[in-house]
């Protein structure tokens, strides 16, 4: 655990991170989140879009020939 040498020091902004490097410089870095709160984004309108039913052709029925019995 760190100590405090000393307090207010640096004005601290919101959304910062601040710490001390190696070679004791206080450092300042911008937090990945945290600070100002983002505004929702919005959510694109998904239209329902009916499918065309492709119709298949109809298939003529062809009349079969009787087949016939060989004699023996």
């Amino acid at each position: 655990m760190g100590k405090i040498v000393v307090k207010k020091v640096v004005t601290r902004k919101p959304g910062h991170l601040y710490y001390v490097d190696g070679q004791g410089n206080v450092c300042e870095a911008k937090m990945a989140r945290g600070g100002k709160k983002k505004k929702a984004a919005k959510k694109p309108v998904k239209k329902v879009v009916k499918k065309k039913v492709a119709k298949k052709p109809v298939k003529k029925k062809v009349a079969k020939k009787p087949v016939k019995k060989k004699k023996r």
